[in-house]
């Protein structure tokens, strides 16, 4: 057993539930400080869980829990103009599942509590201390936690990647802004299909809701960088009459964005991508999730490698004495992976930002790019990869590519 007993985790959105839900299995309790005034049950818009993602939740008891409020996509078409391209379907693996935000992060939160999990909330960290006999969070509030060491689960801005190393790099922007809404639409989307769609200006993806109507994301081209709140500054009205003029001329884009109201536009604000992060963890602080490797969302594996991340570091604590092996070797067997999703990402993002030259050949580029890029190969090979939670983790143990 571990000699390693307790954690302090940074950060309550995804990868900070599953990871205090998996370092209970691993017999270490985890206390989560997130900043927030309470859970993050309001932010964002849906997402896509992969297979590996919910088999890695499968293995903490969350799996179903997600599965209850997602819904299904057995089907994604690739929608250039008036051409519909059907991409590879992998029959043997569980299909994508669309969640809510919010819904995904209140059922890894609720299953969290459930097994013991203890939360607190405000809790902004400003400064660690490491010690002989563990580390100490500092908070803004003026309290402090001290424990065996510190996770950092606090996202793509994250401040522990900054307290490990100074120098760290920080996100790049995608250049596309993010919004997300629910619509009524007179177009019949079949409810187990995604459609990722390149319009003439801009790209959009949608698929069907339970509900009858259709969700919709926007991936706006914008030169200029804007945070959440700066983009939430600008009135919904102003965004929409954007939206309006950029997908007017698409089918059934410019429906979705006519009959969307300023109310139901979710304004993410910039997308990013994370590149290479040079140290993942410095003496009793360690990363996971988007804090150290955030893929483009174009990937669909950016929650699903946060909750694997989580799950192989629970591994490596429990059958780890020392926080340096356990951190060393939970780096090895991850990066590869989460590397090399983020590059294929990156490649899926020069798509989404193309002029209209290249927007007119998509037609007869986008097969070929797709059998280039092997793509039902790479789909197999994310999405059937499974973690032995019950195989002992040891210094020359599984070196798993993408």
């Amino acid at each position: 057993m571990s000699a390693i007993r307790s954690a302090l985790i940074i950060g309550g959105g995804i990868a900070g539930p599953v990871t205090a839900t998996a370092l209970r299995m691993a017999g270490i309790e985890g206390r989560v400080f997130e900043a927030y005034p309470g859970p993050a049950h309001n932010i964002g818009s849906t997402l896509g869980f992969a297979a590996n993602g919910l088999a890695a939740l499968d293995l903490i008891g969350a799996g179903d829990a997600v599965r209850k409020v997602a819904q299904p996509i057995r089907h994604q078409v690739m929608s250039l103009g008036h051409k519909h391209i059907e991409m590879p379907s992998l029959q043997d693996v569980e299909p994508l599942q669309i969640v809510e935000r919010s819904d995904l992060h209140r059922a890894l939160h609720d299953h969290a509590v459930a097994a013991g999990v203890d939360f607190s909330y405000d809790k902004r960290l400003v400064s660690v201390d490491e010690h002989a006999g563990g580390v100490t969070a500092h908070f803004a509030d003026g309290t402090s936690a001290t424990a065996d060491i510190l996770i950092g689960t606090d996202g793509i801005k994250s401040k522990v990647r900054t307290l490990i190393d100074p120098n760290a790099p920080t996100a790049n922007y995608t250049g596309l802004l993010g919004f997300g809404a629910s619509v009524e639409c007179s177009v019949a989307v079949p409810s187990d299909t995604m459609y990722f769609a390149f319009g003439k200006n801009a790209y959009y993806l949608y698929s069907a809701m339970p509900d009858g109507r259709i969700g919709w994301g926007a991936n706006l081209p914008n030169a200029e960088y804007l945070s959440m709140s700066q983009a939430r500054a600008i009135p919904n009205e102003q965004w929409l009459r954007t939206l309006r003029e950029t997908y007017g001329q698409d089918t059934p884009g410019g429906e979705f964005a006519r009959n969307t109201a300023p109310e139901d536009l979710v304004v993410i604000g910039g997308m990013h991508i994370m590149p290479p992060v040079p140290n993942w963890y410095r003496g009793r602080m360690v990363l996971v999730g988007d804090a150290v490797h955030a893929p483009s969302n174009s990937t669909g594996q950016g929650a699903s490698q946060a909750v694997e991340s989580a799950v192989q570091l629970a591994r490596c604590l429990r059958d780890f004495d020392d926080p340096a092996t356990a951190f060393a070797t939970y780096e090895r067997i991850r990066r590869p992976r989460v590397e090399r999703i983020a590059e294929r990402g990156a490649k899926i993002n020069h798509g989404k930002t193309m002029g209209p030259v290249m927007r007119r050949m998509m037609p007869v580029v986008m097969p070929l790019a797709a059998k280039a890029m092997k793509l039902e190969e790479t789909m197999r090979r994310e999405q059937s990869y499974v973690i032995d939670w019950d195989a002992p983790v040891n210094e020359r143990s599984e070196l798993v590519w993408a």
